[in-house]
Parts: C-alpha cells; structure tokens; sequence
C-alpha cells in the first residue's frame, strides 16, 4: 500500500475508493499502466472527458519519478489531444523522463488505444522534485 501522503490519490491511491484505481509499474526505464475508461467519466456523446485523460497522463509522468523514490509535484504542463476516446476503449499509458536538471524533471506521457495503438493524447510535464 501506497504511504498516507498517495493513499488517496484520484488517479492510482488505494484508499480512494472513487478513484481511477490504476495501478503503475516501471519496465525498462518506462512507467506503464492500463486503464479502461467506463460511462462515469463521458464528457459528453460517448467520449471520455478530457479532465480524466489528462489525470492520466498527469499520473503516469508523476509516477516515473515516484517510482524511483521521488517526491514530486506538477509545476508546468503541457498537452496535446489527437483524437476523442470512446468510453469503454481500453488505454495504454506511458510516461519517460526526458532529461533533468537541478530540482526540475521533464517527463513525457501518452496515452494509446490498446486496440490500433494510436495516440489520443500525450502530454510534457515539468515537475520540481522534494528535497
């Protein structure tokens, strides 16, 4: 279990029990995770909402980190939305650092359909590292 300070994380916290419930692991030097958006989180005809997309995405570039033993938080981020997610699409999450410097992570995320493996969305984040 997750320390008090994730436990109740939206996106991967198991004590959050409206939460997402997405579970992280690195692989080779890659944060990976799967996810399988349901009707709660349409934004409207059918298309999952872009706030949870970007949870996502948010969570998997903040996980590469925490995963390594760092604590972090979300400074800057920029994201990019290629195309609308039906709602019951399985996803793909990916996050890697991209280079660091100081106190300062950047780490890119995306998010792709399980079943053609395009991108929907993808994201860079800045993140200042604790300590």
């Amino acid at each position: 279990m997750l320390d008090s300070s994730a436990n109740r994380c939206f996106v991967c916290g198991p004590g959050n029990d409206r939460g997402l419930g997405v579970r992280f692991q690195l692989v080779d030097d890659v944060c990976r995770a799967e996810f399988v958006p349901n009707e709660s989180y349409a934004g409207y005809d059918g298309v999952v909402h872009g706030g949870i997309l970007f949870c996502l995405l948010d969570d998997v570039m903040a996980n590469w980190l925490y995963l390594q033993g760092e604590r972090c938080f979300t400074a800057r981020a920029e994201v990019r939305y290629r195309q609308p997610l039906p709602v019951g699409t399985p996803v793909r999450l990916e996050g890697r650092l991209l280079r660091r410097k100081g106190r300062v992570a950047l780490v890119e995320g995306k998010v792709f359909r399980q079943d053609n493996d395009t991108v929907v969305v993808e994201a860079t984040g800045s993140f200042m590292l604790d300590g």
